[in-house]
């Protein structure tokens, strides 16, 4: 019997899931799983027979789902199923999330459901929800809540800790999170927001008007050397991952300004640690600087009801309005639009009843 080529199996250590409080705001970066360098004397072999060879717990058409979703490439090149292995060539597997070794717990949970079909689902998370299971929060997060839903959820790895989701939102965040049901729809969602072809929208309070009412902001985000749980922006773009974020005036308030964010890219707390860069961090925001009054008088009647709004929504006003994206399966445009947040409506009243 002809033994079995002597492959050698790099099993890398991908970025770990951030150590901070909330989870990141987007779903842009994808993690390396595997690894693979076939041996020099390796026989030419089907991509996808090869990688089932060497991948345990998998079918075929998983990893053929992976291939057809460019999360498998040889020698950094996306190529196709009927890919000949030569020796010595590379292949690599990137997924949506970091490796995980817990089991998520499923719990009946009253989610907010707006749309479902057999591929994926659209829920409107409140804002205090955590996303996802971590130190403190093992139980009671919207992860917890989708197993119990969607018993069959798809894990990714036997019980990846974030079953089903490809991109994240902040836990005082309200808004769109979209839920891949199937494994071809995680992969296929994810690839959407890796290639930034995702459309998100933002609506966020923020103090102090921006000179220009419709901007960009550019800055690499990465942790902050001084504070493991801030994330600072780098402009020079030698430290942290290029980010990108367009915003517009929707109202201005003299000392506030309601804006419209659109999400380039997807890093970790992007639109909170932008707008700080620029000087107008988000209001009600403890980790950014905006739970006190920033803009306006710090006396009198003005700082009296700033501190009475600040009382009224104890959070970051930042809530995830809108999802546009393609269907895995139909290929169909969606767009997908929620309401604000009860909390955040009356906040913008008052804000209102006060300019005038």
């Amino acid at each position: 019997m002809t033994p079995e080529p002597d492959y050698s199996e790099e099993h890398t250590h991908p970025l770990s899931a951030p150590d901070l409080d909330e989870e990141e705001e987007g779903g842009d970066e994808l993690y390396e799983h595997h690894r693979i360098r076939a041996d020099k004397g390796q026989e030419l072999l089907r991509l996808d027979k090869f990688l089932l060879n060497r991948l345990a717990n998998t079918s075929r058409n998983r990893i053929q789902n992976a291939i057809r979703a460019e999360a498998v490439q040889v020698n950094d090149r996306v190529v196709k199923s009927n890919y000949r292995v030569k020796p010595l060539d590379v292949i690599t597997i990137t997924l949506p999330e970091p490796p995980r070794e817990f089991k998520v717990v499923p719990e009946p949970m009253q989610l907010d459901i707006r749309y479902e079909d057999d591929e994926l689902l659209l829920v409107n998370k409140p804002a205090g929800l955590v996303v996802h299971p971590a130190f403190g929060n093992w139980q009671g997060t919207l992860v917890n809540g989708l197993a119990y839903h969607l018993q069959n959820l798809p894990t990714g790895r036997n019980g990846e800790i974030r079953p089903g989701l490809v991109h994240r939102i902040d836990k005082d965040t309200s808004g769109l999170l979209v839920v891949g049901k199937t494994e071809w729809a995680m992969t296929h969602l994810s690839q959407q927001f890796f290639h930034h072809t995702i459309e998100r929208t933002y609506l966020a309070l923020v103090w102090g008007v921006p000179k220009e009412a419709v901007g960009t902001i550019r800055g690499h985000i990465g942790r902050s050397m001084k504070d493991r749980k801030v994330q600072a922006v780098y402009p020079d773009g030698e430290q942290g991952k290029h980010a990108v974020t367009h915003y517009r005036v929707l109202q201005s308030f003299g000392t506030a300004a309601l804006l419209q964010c659109n999400l380039e890219t997807g890093r970790t707390h992007q639109i909170r640690a932008h707008m700080k860069h620029i000087g107008h961090p988000l209001f009600g925001d403890a980790t950014y600087g905006g739970d006190k009054v920033v803009y306006g008088q710090r006396t009198g009647a003005y700082k009296a009801f700033a501190e009475k709004a600040l009382e009224m929504m104890p959070r970051q006003a930042l809530h995830a309005k809108s999802l546009g994206f393609v269907h895995p399966t139909t290929h169909q445009q969606l767009q997908f639009e929620v309401e604000l947040p009860a909390d955040f409506e009356a906040l913008l009243a008052a804000w209102e009843q006060y300019t005038r």
